[in-house]
């Protein structure tokens, strides 16, 4: 199937809409896939700066929510986090919307929220 959707690959790609295998859109196992969707199944990437971009939510879901999403994210960072890591892993967080200013975070008690 993916020779079909190669052919729309210059429209899906650039909106981040292409089927990835690593991302586990790409599977045999389609109704697994559309289950962890419908879930809210999280997906972040981080570029080669080290710096981690994901959406946490919209606007109008609320500020109970966006809390709660983002409260899921920095769990889900943390865990990802390399054992052989050292030092800092956190070194700042700055959420923002779309096109608007960044926001920081202190990192500690973002941190510590999950671990408490």
């Amino acid at each position: 199937m993916m020779a079909t959707v190669s052919k729309v690959a210059k429209i899906l790609g650039p909106r981040g809409l292409m089927p990835n295998p690593k991302i586990g859109t790409v599977t045999m196992n389609v109704g697994d896939a559309v289950t962890a969707e419908k879930k809210g199944k999280l997906d972040f990437r981080v570029d080669k700066a080290g710096i981690v971009h994901a959406g946490i939510g919209k606007k109008s879901m609320g500020s109970a929510k966006l809390k709660d999403n983002f409260a899921a994210l920095m769990g889900a960072v943390l865990k990802a986090k390399p054992a052989a890591a050292k030092g800092i892993y956190l070194r700042t967080i700055a959420v923002s919307s779309t096109m608007g200013p960044g926001i920081k975070i202190d990192t500690a008690e973002a941190a510590g929220r999950e671990e408490a």
